[in-house]
């Protein structure tokens, strides 16, 4: 403040003749300084576009979406854990499923909404921070729910004899807690690394808070946070994916001989949990591919590929395990 006074007493005493260094000179202390410390009071999200009088019904599509998504997911839950019939390994996981669901809506779709209905879209650092970790242990806890759940497959059609003793729900819930628990490890230190960088800017080029666009603004080398990024990619991305591809490999060769009323049964079982694999790898691969695209030359694909993820799949899950699963089905109509 006491810099622009200055300079506006400068101008007006000397009554300089050249108006373009009088208005640089004072615009520049409201600049925001190149280097920024790691106390970055907040960010700014600029992948939002003004879409004028079509942002109301985009606020209403959304927020039918999110109920749509809570309603539905909470309906699966609290069906699988009143009904003691269905309290049974394959039900258990469909249950963590649509909770890492509410859990992952939760953590996005608030402050998403928050930033439709308002003009800017500026985010605190502990918020920001705060939406990475849950955006980021939801998307884990997908990819690592869905390994457990393809191992459960493997295990009830290549060993049908040995399924209720290798899978019992005991079982079941450790594989749970451990597909919850290890992305929680695993990012709490790669978020705790960036939250501690130097920043040179508060411009994420996203329309909600992603780790790597914060690691970019960085004033400083990140090749430990690379590191720690590729590991991070590689142990809850590129591990369950590879176990799910060798799982249905082996399912594949074990059904090709046998009949095709067995191929039937097979396929019915694992149709769901397919599907949902393949949704949400579309859907994942698509973010990631965001890092090397550059999002000015066309934000609508940049904000579609950045909103699949944490949209899709919590909204179709629920439908391909509540209807295409009889048992739930049933049981969801009967509590309505």
């Amino acid at each position: 403040m006491r810099a622009l006074m200055m300079s506006g007493r400068m101008c007006a005493d000397k009554q300089h003749d050249d108006t373009t260094l009088c208005h640089n000179t004072l615009l520049w202390p409201m600049n925001t300084s190149p280097r920024m410390s790691n106390s970055t009071p907040y960010f700014n999200l600029t992948m939002f576009i003004n879409i004028g009088p079509y942002r109301y019904p985009a606020l209403a599509t959304c927020l039918l979406i999110y109920f749509f998504i809570v309603s539905a997911n909470c309906a699966v839950v609290l069906t699988i854990c009143r009904e003691k019939t269905l309290q049974k390994p394959m039900y258990i996981f469909v249950a963590s499923l649509s909770l890492n669901a509410l859990y992952g809506s939760a953590g996005f779709f608030p402050r998403f909404l928050l930033d439709l209905a308002s003009d800017d879209h500026l985010i605190s650092r502990a918020a920001c921070f705060a939406q990475i970790y849950l955006v980021y242990t939801y998307a884990g806890n997908e990819m690592t729910t869905l390994g457990v759940m393809a191992y459960d497959r493997y295990l009830a059609v290549c060993h049908p004899l040995h399924y209720q003793t290798r899978m019992t729900v005991k079982k079941a819930l450790t594989l749970v807690a451990l597909a919850w628990v290890i992305p929680v490890f695993v990012l709490t230190i790669a978020i705790y690394l960036s939250a501690t960088l130097p920043l040179c800017g508060n411009e994420i080029q996203k329309v909600f808070c992603a780790n790597w666009n914060v690691v970019k603004l960085s004033c400083v080398p990140t090749v430990v946070n690379n590191i720690v990024g590729m590991f991070l990619t590689i142990a809850n991305i590129f591990l369950p994916l590879f176990f799910v591809l060798y799982t249905y490999n082996r399912i594949i060769s074990i059904t090709w001989g046998r009949s095709a009323k067995f191929k039937g049964r097979v396929f019915q079982s694992c149709l769901p949990h397919i599907v949902s694999f393949i949704i949400y790898s579309i859907a994942i691969f698509g973010d990631i591919s965001l890092s090397r695209y550059n999002v000015e030359e066309n934000p609508f694909v940049a904000i579609i590929l950045s909103l699949e993820f944490v949209v899709i799949p919590p909204l179709l899950n629920p439908l391909l395990y509540g209807l295409k699963l009889s048992d739930i089905r049933r049981n969801i109509f009967k509590m309505l």
